[in-house]
């Protein structure tokens, strides 16, 4: 189930959520798919819809976070190509005993989180440990008491894709693992609108590496 990138775009002029859209959405050669293993076509479906869904939601004026000068104009985010390869099977270890503390945004605002979890994956070879967080207000919600917050910077940060990282949305797993896919990273709010207030990716949440999937920089 995929989350409408809710996170915390926060206008600063209003207590409210917004809907940043969750789980980035997509789009085919029927002989080629043909030859992809039904598990890689299943993975590249999630993605294309996101994507379907991230582009709609910002063409809409009732929800798009855009301007409205940018959004009359706007055609399509701009999307690195898929690669699955970026949709990991994280180890997840539950930190059960954090206690609530204010994430700084970009703005004077603060949202309450609590560390949830850490996770622990390998992607391209390589070793990560990223946290995750529960947002204190949005766990009280039904549609959103099992929603995880993934704030997290790379090496593309700045030049291919938002200076500030971007987000992903989960929800909290069964186990003791958890999917994470990168080609579902989007921005938040305020890389499209300074009205918004948006957190900001705690330092220990940076990875040495160039995630080069998922939504790139705006350009307006």
């Amino acid at each position: 189930m995929q989350i409408k990138n809710i996170y915390f775009p926060i206008i600063v002029i209003s207590f409210a959520f917004f809907s940043c859209k969750s789980d980035k959405r997509y789009h085919d050669e029927k002989s080629v798919e043909e030859e992809k293993p039904v598990a890689e076509k299943s993975v590249l479906g999630t993605i294309e819809e996101f994507q379907k869904e991230l582009n709609a939601e910002f063409a809409d004026a009732e929800r798009s976070p855009l301007t409205e000068k940018d959004r009359k104009r706007f055609q399509g985010l701009d999307f690195f190509p898929i690669d699955t390869t970026y949709s990991v099977t994280a180890v997840f270890e539950r930190t059960p005993n954090e206690k609530p503390f204010m994430m700084p945004t970009t703005t004077d605002r603060k949202t309450e989180e609590v560390r949830y979890g850490i996770v622990k994956f390998d992607l391209h070879g390589k070793e990560f440990q990223l946290n995750i967080y529960q947002n204190q207000q949005l766990k009280l919600t039904e549609e959103y008491r099992d929603y995880l917050f993934l704030p997290f910077s790379d090496l593309t940060n700045g030049e291919e894709t938002y200076g500030g990282g971007r987000y992903i949305d989960l929800r909290i797993p069964k186990g003791d693992s958890i999917v994470i896919d990168f080609n579902k990273a989007y921005n938040p709010y305020c890389a499209y609108n300074e009205k918004y207030s948006c957190p900001l990716v705690p330092a220990e949440n940076n990875l040495d590496y160039a995630v080069r999937v998922g939504v790139k920089k705006f350009k307006s």
